[in-house]
């Protein structure tokens, strides 16, 4: 990031102290303001030797004040410092969710910020909705063309991710159709979980996780799945994964294992931890 660049980026942060780390608002590119928080790892307040900082990126009705982020975040923190946010429409966060579309934005404000606090390698680890992101994410701000606006990735991993869009296969995502897509389904987005969505249909259609996967190489890429997803069953993963550089890519499949953060065993978060890490030792 040039000077010039972080100034301006630093000027769209508002920041505040809390208990358990730094939290700002960040300015998007198309001017959202989005609420992220940093947490130093445990027992080390500054920047590590390795640059390395996690960004979190939520599923659908989640937050960063959510139990199971926080959980997450606190997993990750015992071997990194790390960046939650919440996407807009969620928690905090001004506008309303498009469901993966434009929350790209959210994430890269996220990224540059963590940027601007002295770390020089970025993982981005995303869940259900933010799987889909951090994909489409890595894709749209590769290094090799936006390194100048710090908002690239340098190591992604999709946990729970769907490949395509508009699938209705599970019962489960039908009726996430149904509060998307019907204004009495946002009513309840809005005031039973606490998400605020938009009512207008994609246009145009963003590319595709499986379409986006191809064009994250050589970023190392880690796509993780559970065997009793309700939501996306294993036909998505595998499809990321073919879609997807197999010598930068790692796929696993995890016996027993649900839907994203929510389900996210501290033994799992653990291992995705340990093989960022190596990622950046290799």
């Amino acid at each position: 990031m040039t000077s010039r660049a972080a100034a301006d980026f630093a000027r769209s942060c508002v920041p505040s102290v809390t208990s358990s780390g730094r939290r700002v608002s960040l300015l998007t590119e198309d001017g959202v303001r989005i609420e992220a928080q940093y947490s130093p790892a445990a027992g080390a307040p500054h920047v590590e030797p390795d640059g390395l900082v996690v960004v979190l990126a939520h599923g659908f009705t989640g937050s960063l004040d959510r139990p199971a982020l926080r959980r997450a975040a606190a997993a990750f923190a015992q071997y990194t410092p790390v960046v939650t946010f919440s996407f807009r429409g969620h928690g905090r966060s001004g506008g309303r969710s498009t469901v993966g579309d434009r929350e790209v934005l959210d994430l890269a404000a996220a990224v540059r910020w963590a940027r601007t606090l002295g770390h020089t390698r970025v993982a981005t680890v995303g869940f259900s909705m933010g799987g889909s992101v951090v994909v489409r994410h890595a894709a749209q701000y590769r290094a090799a063309h936006e390194g100048r606006t710090g908002a690239h990735t340098d190591i992604v991993v999709a946990v729970s991710a769907p490949a395509r869009w508009y699938y209705r296969g599970t019962a489960a995502m039908r009726r996430l159709h149904w509060v998307v897509e019907r204004p009495l389904g946002r009513l309840v987005g809005r005031l039973g979980l606490r998400t605020r969505i938009h009512g207008i249909a994609w246009d145009p259609v963003p590319l595709s996780p499986t379409e986006a996967a191809p064009l994250i190489a050589p970023t190392p890429l880690l796509i993780v799945h559970g065997d009793r997803d309700p939501y996306f069953p294993l036909d998505h993963p595998r499809a990321l994964a073919a879609a997807a550089a197999s010598d930068s890519t790692d796929l696993w499949i995890e016996r027993g294992y649900g839907h994203a953060e929510n389900a996210a065993a501290p033994e799992l978060l653990e291992r995705i931890a340990g093989w960022v890490r190596g990622r950046v030792a290799g």
